[in-house]
């Protein structure tokens, strides 16, 4: 009996952690406003994704902006420049933040509580009004055109259906934190049940190893099925594919650590075999 409750509890306690530990990653890295800054601003680093940014942010400006039909012209160059030298700026990564800020608050936010110009159905929605601020200022400091800055600039990215998903992912992504008690008091009973303990520590380590397995497979499937969406914007296309490649390096992290814990484990577990194996024999040996 005390061999099946140990056995048993193992087994619910990696279905627990195969639950948890995505769950606790979902919300620390997207739920949460700081771990999405943070997984998301070397985006603004990259080069072809910096100048799409520049030439939004400068589309937004000069929509808005209301400038005469007459400064057009004379405008155009000086805004053309300001996408050429927007990310050079002082301000550049800060505005990015910002712009990170702004989009993780809409794209987490309540639909019903969004202003009408945003789309409640879309699953992320960038706002880089905060770089269209520094093209903004930019052009006014070159330009006697009393620019301002506008108040968003929103570029959708997603289809309408998976908003569904975000607004899931809010809701059970910080329940994962009790699964994880859970988990850890299941293995905490399989220990106090066990005969053998060191077939308790193995079987964490193996179970651990089959996990961190399909964290990849399933990582790697639902990365390719976003791949496959389309949001027919070029600026949505990079961000989505810089972005899940930023997940899949955050989160291969913490399979690499959660394979390296269960082969730990499992070394653990066959050594507490082989050094229990020998002590019994020089006890009956004596």
């Amino acid at each position: 009996m005390r061999t099946f409750v140990s056995a048993a509890a193992v087994l619910i306690g990696l279905v627990m952690t195969a639950v948890a530990v995505p769950a606790m990653w979902v919300d620390r890295n997207i739920v949460q406003e700081e771990g999405f800054v943070a997984l998301t601003a070397p985006l603004g680093k990259d080069p072809a994704f910096q100048q799409r940014l520049a030439r939004a942010a400068v589309a937004g400006v000069a929509s808005s902006a209301g400038i005469p039909e007459a400064f057009t012209e004379l405008a155009r160059p000086i805004l053309d420049n300001a996408a050429q030298s927007l990310t050079g700026l002082p301000g550049y990564s800060e505005a990015w933040a910002e712009t990170l800020r702004k989009s993780h608050r809409l794209t987490f936010a309540d639909p019903s509580t969004l202003p009408p110009e945003v789309d409640g159905t879309s699953s992320l929605t960038l706002d880089v009004a905060p770089l269209a601020g520094l093209v903004a200022k930019q052009v006014a400091d070159a330009t006697t055109l009393p620019l301002e800055a506008p108040g968003q600039v929103l570029i959708h990215i997603g289809q309408s259906d998976q908003r569904q998903w975000i607004e899931r992912v809010t809701v059970y992504a910080p329940m994962g934190y009790a699964v994880a008690v859970g988990a850890a008091i299941a293995f905490a009973l399989a220990f106090v049940a066990a005969r053998r303990r060191w077939t308790v520590l193995a079987g964490m380590g193996l179970g651990a190893l089959v996990l961190a397995g399909a964290w990849k497979l399933a990582g790697d499937a639902a990365g390719a099925a976003v791949a496959r969406t389309s949001s027919g914007n070029d600026v949505a296309e990079l961000f989505k594919n810089e972005f899940v490649a930023a997940c899949s390096a955050s989160f291969g992290q913490w399979i690499a650590a959660t394979a390296v814990a269960g082969g730990a484990l499992l070394v653990a577990g066959l050594a507490v075999r082989v050094l229990g194996g020998r002590k019994r024999a020089n006890i009956e040996h004596r």
